[in-house]
């Protein structure tokens, strides 16, 4: 019985990245770009598109 406490548990060595943080930077990737996207098109236009209909999928924000 006392053989089982002296068993020392198998660690891997191998250099893996935690897939939690690969996620958190997906998706904090993914929000980044679709929150500037949103800000850039609710911004001043930039020459050559004054004239240009805003997408619909992009929101209409009001100034205060």
């Amino acid at each position: 019985m006392s053989y089982l406490l002296l068993q020392v548990p198998v660690q891997d060595t191998g250099n893996h990245f935690p897939l939690a943080f690969t996620l958190v930077y997906v998706v904090g990737f993914i929000a980044a770009v679709t929150i500037g996207s949103i800000a850039w098109y609710n911004s001043k236009r930039p020459p050559g598109w004054e004239n240009k209909e805003r997408p619909d999928i992009i929101p209409k924000v009001e100034k205060e």
